[in-house]
């Protein structure tokens, strides 16, 4: 159906929804597969850095996470969504502080192929 949609249409949005579904009817790490197929077409656009968030925060790679969700609140011009994206570090560092044993840290990973 996302191929479909994505051949009948311009925009560059079916592509993405459909590393989502990917994800949902799989597993989170089969839609990232999906979208590391989309950083040409969406490099820089910060819905593609929200959705890699979402997707490792689902795989249970916080951290990582954590790491794109910031730069995507960062270029969003959307104040919604810029809160949106701006309280999930925030929330999973709280959850994180709360189940993680104390252990030294290296410094958050980066977003994997993330553009700023």
């Amino acid at each position: 159906m996302y191929s479909l949609l994505d051949q009948m249409t311009a925009t560059r949005w079916p592509p993405l929804n459909r590393a989502v579904a990917t994800a949902v009817i799989h597993v989170p790490a089969a839609g990232l597969v999906v979208l590391d197929t989309l950083d040409d077409r969406l490099a820089g656009h910060y819905r593609l850095d929200a959705v890699r968030g979402h997707l490792l925060e689902r795989a249970r790679d916080r951290d990582t996470a954590i790491s794109c969700y910031r730069p995507a609140a960062s270029r969003t011009t959307s104040l919604p969504e810029r809160y949106y994206l701006t309280i999930q570090p925030a929330r999973l560092n709280t959850r994180q502080s709360a189940t993680r044993a104390v252990r030294p840290q290296a410094g958050p990973p980066a977003c994997p192929n993330a553009t700023i």
